[in-house]
Protein backbone atom coordinates (compact mmCIF):
# COMPACT_ATOMS: atom_id res chain seq x y z
CA UNK A 1 0.00 0.00 0.00
CA UNK A 2 1.35 3.43 -1.00
CA UNK A 3 1.60 5.58 2.13
CA UNK A 4 3.72 8.50 3.26
CA UNK A 5 3.82 9.75 6.85
CA UNK A 6 3.91 13.52 7.41
CA UNK A 7 3.97 14.20 11.13
CA UNK A 8 0.94 12.46 12.61
CA UNK A 9 -0.88 12.38 9.26
CA UNK A 10 -0.67 9.76 6.52
CA UNK A 11 -0.97 10.43 2.80
CA UNK A 12 -2.29 7.32 1.10
CA UNK A 13 -5.08 5.47 -0.65
CA UNK A 14 -7.16 4.84 2.47
CA UNK A 15 -6.57 8.20 4.12
CA UNK A 16 -8.13 11.66 3.73
CA UNK A 17 -6.71 13.91 1.04
CA UNK A 18 -3.83 15.89 2.52
CA UNK A 19 -4.41 19.64 2.18
CA UNK A 20 -1.55 22.14 1.90
CA UNK A 21 -2.37 25.85 2.12
CA UNK A 22 0.34 27.40 -0.07
CA UNK A 23 1.15 30.85 1.26
CA UNK A 24 4.31 31.27 -0.82
CA UNK A 25 5.48 34.78 -0.06
CA UNK A 26 2.06 36.14 0.87
CA UNK A 27 3.58 37.14 4.21
CA UNK A 28 5.03 40.18 2.34
CA UNK A 29 8.04 40.11 4.67
CA UNK A 30 5.90 40.75 7.74
CA UNK A 31 6.24 38.17 10.50
CA UNK A 32 2.92 39.08 12.09
CA UNK A 33 1.18 38.64 8.71
CA UNK A 34 2.82 35.22 8.38
CA UNK A 35 1.44 34.28 11.81
CA UNK A 36 -2.04 35.41 10.75
CA UNK A 37 -1.81 33.25 7.62
CA UNK A 38 -0.69 30.24 9.65
CA UNK A 39 -3.52 30.68 12.14
CA UNK A 40 -6.14 31.10 9.42
CA UNK A 41 -4.91 27.97 7.60
CA UNK A 42 -5.08 25.99 10.85
CA UNK A 43 -8.51 27.28 11.85
CA UNK A 44 -9.98 26.46 8.44
CA UNK A 45 -8.80 22.88 8.29
CA UNK A 46 -5.53 22.73 6.35
CA UNK A 47 -3.11 19.95 7.25
CA UNK A 48 -0.07 22.06 6.40
CA UNK A 49 0.90 25.64 5.63
CA UNK A 50 3.66 26.16 3.09
CA UNK A 51 5.95 29.09 2.33
CA UNK A 52 8.85 29.57 -0.11
CA UNK A 53 12.53 29.83 0.84
CA UNK A 54 15.12 31.32 -1.55
CA UNK A 55 17.62 34.04 -2.26
CA UNK A 56 16.97 36.08 -5.38
CA UNK A 57 20.59 36.06 -6.58
CA UNK A 58 20.66 32.25 -6.46
CA UNK A 59 17.36 31.92 -8.26
CA UNK A 60 17.54 33.98 -11.42
CA UNK A 61 19.93 35.97 -13.58
CA UNK A 62 19.74 39.75 -13.47
CA UNK A 63 18.08 40.26 -16.84
CA UNK A 64 15.55 37.38 -16.97
CA UNK A 65 12.11 38.93 -17.60
CA UNK A 66 8.89 38.35 -15.68
CA UNK A 67 7.52 35.86 -18.21
CA UNK A 68 4.10 35.51 -16.53
CA UNK A 69 3.05 39.07 -17.42
CA UNK A 70 0.99 39.86 -20.55
CA UNK A 71 3.23 39.84 -23.63
CA UNK A 72 2.96 43.58 -24.13
CA UNK A 73 4.20 44.22 -20.57
CA UNK A 74 7.16 41.82 -20.34
CA UNK A 75 9.76 43.98 -22.03
CA UNK A 76 11.98 45.77 -19.53
CA UNK A 77 10.87 43.69 -16.52
CA UNK A 78 13.25 41.66 -14.37
CA UNK A 79 12.37 38.69 -12.18
CA UNK A 80 15.15 39.55 -9.76
CA UNK A 81 13.47 42.83 -8.82
CA UNK A 82 10.38 40.91 -7.72
CA UNK A 83 12.24 38.18 -5.88
CA UNK A 84 14.47 40.63 -4.01
CA UNK A 85 11.27 42.02 -2.52
CA UNK A 86 10.16 38.52 -1.47
CA UNK A 87 13.27 36.90 0.04
CA UNK A 88 13.13 38.87 3.26
CA UNK A 89 12.86 35.88 5.61
CA UNK A 90 15.88 33.91 6.80
CA UNK A 91 16.47 31.19 9.35
CA UNK A 92 15.32 33.15 12.39
CA UNK A 93 12.03 34.21 10.82
CA UNK A 94 11.24 30.75 9.51
CA UNK A 95 12.19 29.27 12.87
CA UNK A 96 9.62 31.49 14.58
CA UNK A 97 7.00 30.54 12.00
CA UNK A 98 7.84 26.86 12.37
CA UNK A 99 7.56 27.06 16.15
CA UNK A 100 4.22 28.86 15.86
CA UNK A 101 2.97 26.11 13.54
CA UNK A 102 4.05 23.49 16.07
CA UNK A 103 2.26 25.31 18.88
CA UNK A 104 -0.97 25.39 16.87
CA UNK A 105 -0.72 21.85 15.51
CA UNK A 106 -0.33 22.52 11.78
CA UNK A 107 2.63 21.25 9.75
CA UNK A 108 5.17 23.80 8.55
CA UNK A 109 6.49 23.33 5.00
CA UNK A 110 8.38 25.50 2.55
CA UNK A 111 9.57 25.13 -1.02
CA UNK A 112 13.36 25.53 -1.26
CA UNK A 113 14.90 26.92 -4.46
CA UNK A 114 18.60 26.41 -3.71
CA UNK A 115 20.80 24.09 -1.68
CA UNK A 116 21.31 26.56 1.17
CA UNK A 117 17.53 26.85 1.50
CA UNK A 118 17.27 23.06 1.57
CA UNK A 119 19.77 22.97 4.42
CA UNK A 120 17.96 25.75 6.26
CA UNK A 121 14.64 23.92 6.10
CA UNK A 122 16.24 20.60 6.96
CA UNK A 123 17.73 22.23 10.06
CA UNK A 124 14.25 23.43 10.99
CA UNK A 125 13.02 19.83 10.75
CA UNK A 126 10.54 20.10 7.91
CA UNK A 127 8.96 16.65 7.40
CA UNK A 128 8.92 16.92 3.59
CA UNK A 129 10.20 18.99 0.69
CA UNK A 130 8.08 20.49 -2.08
CA UNK A 131 9.80 20.89 -5.45
CA UNK A 132 8.49 23.64 -7.72
CA UNK A 133 7.68 22.85 -11.36
CA UNK A 134 10.49 25.15 -12.47
CA UNK A 135 12.97 22.75 -10.84
CA UNK A 136 11.57 19.58 -12.39
CA UNK A 137 14.53 19.42 -14.78
CA UNK A 138 17.12 20.65 -12.25
CA UNK A 139 18.43 17.13 -11.69
CA UNK A 140 21.46 18.00 -9.49
CA UNK A 141 19.12 19.91 -7.19
CA UNK A 142 16.64 17.01 -7.08
CA UNK A 143 19.44 14.65 -6.13
CA UNK A 144 20.58 17.00 -3.35
CA UNK A 145 17.06 17.22 -1.93
CA UNK A 146 16.47 13.48 -2.27
CA UNK A 147 19.53 12.70 -0.17
CA UNK A 148 17.89 14.42 2.79
CA UNK A 149 15.75 11.26 2.94
CA UNK A 150 12.46 13.04 3.40
CA UNK A 151 9.28 12.76 1.31
CA UNK A 152 9.25 14.88 -1.84
CA UNK A 153 6.19 16.52 -3.39
CA UNK A 154 7.22 16.91 -7.02
CA UNK A 155 5.32 19.43 -9.15
CA UNK A 156 5.34 18.59 -12.85
CA UNK A 157 4.17 21.77 -14.58
CA UNK A 158 5.53 22.18 -18.14
CA UNK A 159 6.98 18.67 -17.89
CA UNK A 160 6.75 15.95 -20.51
CA UNK A 161 6.36 12.34 -19.42
CA UNK A 162 10.03 11.81 -20.29
CA UNK A 163 11.09 14.73 -18.08
CA UNK A 164 8.88 13.57 -15.21
CA UNK A 165 10.32 10.05 -15.46
CA UNK A 166 13.83 11.49 -15.50
CA UNK A 167 13.11 13.52 -12.36
CA UNK A 168 11.54 10.57 -10.57
CA UNK A 169 14.44 8.30 -11.53
CA UNK A 170 16.92 10.87 -10.23
CA UNK A 171 15.19 10.94 -6.86
CA UNK A 172 14.91 7.15 -6.73
CA UNK A 173 18.56 6.67 -7.68
CA UNK A 174 19.49 8.89 -4.76
CA UNK A 175 17.80 6.35 -2.49
CA UNK A 176 14.48 8.12 -1.98
CA UNK A 177 11.19 6.61 -3.15
CA UNK A 178 8.80 8.65 -0.99
CA UNK A 179 7.45 10.78 -3.82
CA UNK A 180 4.09 12.37 -4.52
CA UNK A 181 3.90 13.35 -8.19
CA UNK A 182 1.81 16.49 -8.51
CA UNK A 183 -0.06 17.60 -11.61
CA UNK A 184 0.41 21.32 -12.16
CA UNK A 185 -0.24 23.98 -14.78
CA UNK A 186 2.27 26.84 -14.61
CA UNK A 187 -0.10 29.70 -15.33
CA UNK A 188 -1.08 32.36 -12.79
CA UNK A 189 -4.01 32.05 -12.66
CA UNK A 190 -4.77 29.05 -14.86
CA UNK A 191 -8.20 29.19 -16.53
CA UNK A 192 -10.33 26.13 -15.84
CA UNK A 193 -10.16 25.33 -19.55
CA UNK A 194 -6.39 24.89 -19.15
CA UNK A 195 -6.54 22.76 -15.97
CA UNK A 196 -6.16 19.50 -17.97
CA UNK A 197 -7.19 17.42 -14.97
CA UNK A 198 -7.43 14.24 -17.05
CA UNK A 199 -3.64 14.22 -17.01
CA UNK A 200 -4.00 13.01 -13.43
CA UNK A 201 -5.21 9.70 -14.90
CA UNK A 202 -2.14 9.58 -17.15
CA UNK A 203 0.15 10.10 -14.17
CA UNK A 204 -1.67 7.35 -12.25
CA UNK A 205 -1.26 4.94 -15.16
CA UNK A 206 2.37 5.89 -15.86
CA UNK A 207 3.49 5.89 -12.21
CA UNK A 208 1.29 3.30 -10.50
CA UNK A 209 3.77 2.89 -7.64
CA UNK A 210 3.46 6.54 -6.56
CA UNK A 211 0.74 8.73 -5.09
CA UNK A 212 -0.56 11.52 -7.31
CA UNK A 213 -1.43 15.04 -6.15
CA UNK A 214 -2.46 18.43 -7.52
CA UNK A 215 -0.70 21.77 -7.22
CA UNK A 216 -3.53 24.04 -8.31
CA UNK A 217 -3.30 27.51 -9.83
CA UNK A 218 -6.90 27.90 -10.98
CA UNK A 219 -9.22 30.41 -9.34
CA UNK A 220 -11.92 29.09 -7.02
CA UNK A 221 -12.19 25.67 -5.43
CA UNK A 222 -13.61 23.42 -8.16
CA UNK A 223 -10.36 21.92 -9.47
CA UNK A 224 -9.34 20.39 -6.12
CA UNK A 225 -12.77 18.82 -5.78
CA UNK A 226 -12.60 17.34 -9.29
CA UNK A 227 -9.04 16.15 -8.62
CA UNK A 228 -10.25 14.40 -5.47
CA UNK A 229 -12.85 12.53 -7.50
CA UNK A 230 -10.04 11.44 -9.85
CA UNK A 231 -8.05 9.94 -6.99
CA UNK A 232 -5.47 12.56 -6.01
CA UNK A 233 -4.27 12.23 -2.44
CA UNK A 234 -2.60 15.62 -1.94
CA UNK A 235 -3.93 19.07 -2.79
CA UNK A 236 -1.86 22.27 -2.72
CA UNK A 237 -3.77 25.52 -3.09
CA UNK A 238 -2.54 29.14 -2.90
CA UNK A 239 -3.82 30.78 0.27
CA UNK A 240 -3.98 34.25 1.78
CA UNK A 241 -5.82 36.04 4.55
CA UNK A 242 -6.94 38.81 2.20
CA UNK A 243 -7.15 38.62 -1.60
CA UNK A 244 -7.37 42.39 -1.86
CA UNK A 245 -3.76 42.88 -0.74
CA UNK A 246 -1.68 44.13 -3.66
CA UNK A 247 2.03 43.88 -4.19
CA UNK A 248 4.64 41.37 -5.37
CA UNK A 249 3.00 38.27 -3.88
CA UNK A 250 0.21 35.91 -4.95
CA UNK A 251 -2.74 37.27 -2.97
CA UNK A 252 -4.89 37.89 -6.02
CA UNK A 253 -4.72 34.27 -7.24
CA UNK A 254 -5.13 32.75 -3.78
CA UNK A 255 -8.18 31.56 -1.91
CA UNK A 256 -9.10 33.20 1.39
CA UNK A 257 -10.04 31.55 4.72
CA UNK A 258 -13.73 31.21 3.84
CA UNK A 259 -12.90 29.57 0.51
CA UNK A 260 -10.33 27.27 2.12
CA UNK A 261 -12.95 26.08 4.57
CA UNK A 262 -15.45 25.52 1.73
CA UNK A 263 -12.86 23.72 -0.39
CA UNK A 264 -11.90 21.32 2.38
CA UNK A 265 -15.56 20.68 3.19
CA UNK A 266 -16.29 19.86 -0.46
CA UNK A 267 -13.19 17.66 -0.72
CA UNK A 268 -14.32 15.70 2.34
CA UNK A 269 -17.86 15.37 0.96
CA UNK A 270 -16.40 14.12 -2.32
CA UNK A 271 -14.25 11.56 -0.49
CA UNK A 272 -17.29 10.36 1.42
CA UNK A 273 -19.37 10.12 -1.74
CA UNK A 274 -16.66 8.14 -3.55
CA UNK A 275 -16.80 5.41 -0.92
CA UNK A 276 -14.85 2.22 -1.62
CA UNK A 277 -14.23 -0.03 -4.60
CA UNK A 278 -16.46 -2.71 -3.10
CA UNK A 279 -20.26 -3.02 -3.26
CA UNK A 280 -21.96 -4.42 -0.19
CA UNK A 281 -25.49 -4.21 1.10
CA UNK A 282 -25.56 -1.12 3.30
CA UNK A 283 -27.50 -1.05 6.53
CA UNK A 284 -29.81 1.70 5.33
CA UNK A 285 -30.51 -0.26 2.12
CA UNK A 286 -31.85 -3.31 3.95
CA UNK A 287 -35.49 -2.13 4.20
CA UNK A 288 -35.53 -1.52 0.44
CA UNK A 289 -33.79 -4.86 -0.09
CA UNK A 290 -36.51 -6.60 1.92
CA UNK A 291 -39.61 -4.72 0.79
CA UNK A 292 -38.70 -2.91 -2.43
CA UNK A 293 -37.71 -5.74 -4.76
CA UNK A 294 -40.21 -7.57 -6.92
CA UNK A 295 -41.03 -11.24 -6.38
CA UNK A 296 -43.26 -13.68 -8.25
CA UNK A 297 -46.85 -13.57 -6.96
CA UNK A 298 -50.18 -15.01 -8.03
CA UNK A 299 -51.97 -12.90 -10.61
CA UNK A 300 -55.32 -14.63 -10.00
CA UNK A 301 -56.87 -17.41 -7.95
CA UNK A 302 -54.75 -20.48 -8.64
CA UNK A 303 -56.33 -23.76 -7.41
CA UNK A 304 -54.14 -26.53 -6.02
CA UNK A 305 -52.92 -28.85 -8.78
CA UNK A 306 -52.91 -26.14 -11.48
CA UNK A 307 -50.12 -26.05 -14.06
CA UNK A 308 -48.68 -22.55 -13.99
CA UNK A 309 -48.90 -20.40 -17.10
CA UNK A 310 -47.40 -16.94 -17.66
CA UNK A 311 -50.83 -15.39 -17.26
CA UNK A 312 -51.30 -16.88 -13.78
CA UNK A 313 -48.33 -15.11 -12.25
CA UNK A 314 -46.76 -11.66 -12.22
CA UNK A 315 -43.99 -9.75 -10.40
CA UNK A 316 -44.73 -7.20 -7.67
CA UNK A 317 -42.90 -5.62 -4.77
CA UNK A 318 -43.28 -7.85 -1.75
CA UNK A 319 -41.22 -9.16 1.14
CA UNK A 320 -41.41 -12.86 0.24
CA UNK A 321 -41.40 -14.99 -2.85
CA UNK A 322 -39.24 -16.18 -5.72
CA UNK A 323 -37.10 -13.65 -7.61
CA UNK A 324 -38.18 -12.80 -11.19
CA UNK A 325 -34.99 -14.38 -12.57
CA UNK A 326 -36.77 -17.74 -12.09
CA UNK A 327 -39.99 -16.66 -13.84
CA UNK A 328 -39.56 -18.88 -16.91
CA UNK A 329 -38.42 -21.81 -14.76
CA UNK A 330 -41.62 -21.91 -12.67
CA UNK A 331 -43.90 -21.71 -15.70
CA UNK A 332 -45.16 -25.26 -16.38
CA UNK A 333 -44.76 -26.38 -12.76
CA UNK A 334 -47.71 -27.78 -10.74
CA UNK A 335 -48.72 -25.91 -7.60
CA UNK A 336 -49.29 -27.89 -4.40
CA UNK A 337 -51.49 -25.32 -2.58
CA UNK A 338 -54.30 -22.92 -3.35
CA UNK A 339 -53.05 -19.39 -4.10
CA UNK A 340 -54.98 -16.12 -3.90
CA UNK A 341 -54.11 -12.98 -5.91
CA UNK A 342 -50.87 -11.37 -4.60
CA UNK A 343 -49.88 -14.49 -2.65
CA UNK A 344 -46.10 -14.90 -3.01
CA UNK A 345 -44.94 -17.99 -4.89
CA UNK A 346 -42.36 -20.12 -3.05
CA UNK A 347 -40.36 -23.05 -4.38
CA UNK A 348 -41.94 -25.31 -1.75
CA UNK A 349 -45.33 -24.56 -3.37
CA UNK A 350 -44.22 -26.34 -6.55
CA UNK A 351 -43.84 -29.98 -7.55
Amino acid sequence: MKEIKIGNKTIGENHPVYIIAESGCNHDGKLEQAFQIVKAAYENGADAIKFQTFKAEKLVTKETPQWWLPKDKIEGTRQIDLYRDQDMFGFEEFKKISEYCKDLGITFLSTPFDEDSVDLLDKLGVPAFKIASTDLTNLPFLEYVAKKNKPIFLSTGMGSIREIKEAVDTIKNAGNEEIVIMHCIVEYPAPMAHANLNFIKTLQKTFPEFLIGLSDHTLGILSPVIATSLGTKLIEKHFTIDKSIRGASDHIISIDPRELSMMIKDVRITESALGSYERTLLEYEKPAYEHGRRKIVANMVIPKGSILTKEMITCKRTSQGIYPRYFNEVVGKKVKIDLQPDDPLQFEHLE
